[in-house]
């Protein structure tokens, strides 16, 4: 321990910053997962979730953005799957982390009645493990599939990239 204490505006300089999101897995009745298409990379899949604001937990960001990107007003527990950091790196300038709650199953008639922000997103899809693992990238397909794992046995996974 350090003998000259500096007050936290000065101590958060000295620290690794980082940006954070949060995010819900859901699944179709199944077990199948549900993503979306992002409107900004189209090779990108992803459930609904985005990045916290300032002030705002993990949960109420999921909340949040669950609902601006379906309409879904999620009302379930709050049940966590993942835990996600993603390094900085040449693509992003700051540390990130990412929390993934479990959304549960959502019925047909609750995924007919989503709607998309065509802002954020441009199609949903409903694919098995084996048929998302061919059209994403292996680094978001690992997040996926840690996601499935963690509700399947009961446990919190835990990423890093």
């Amino acid at each position: 321990m350090s003998a000259n204490w500096v007050p936290a505006e000065e101590y958060v300089k000295t620290i690794a910053n980082a940006t954070s999101y949060a995010g819900f897995y859901f699944t179709d009745p199944a077990g199948r997962p549900i993503q979306l298409r992002s409107a900004h990379r189209a090779e990108t899949w992803q459930w609904p979730g985005g990045n916290m604001d300032p002030g705002e937990t993990p949960w109420e960001c999921a909340l949040r953005e669950c609902f601006e990107e379906t309409q879904i007003s999620f009302a379930g527990p709050q049940k966590l799957l993942a835990v996600h950091f993603i390094a900085q790196g040449a693509h992003w300038p700051l540390n990130k982390f990412g929390v993934i709650f479990d959304g549960g199953q959502l019925t047909a008639g609750q995924i007919n009645s989503i709607v998309l922000d065509p802002a954020e997103h441009t199609e949903l899809r409903v694919h098995t493990l084996e048929e998302w693992e061919e059209i994403m990238s292996p680094a978001s397909f690992a997040r996926l599939q840690a996601a499935d794992n963690a509700r399947r046995s009961g446990t919190v996974a835990y990423l890093e990239r």
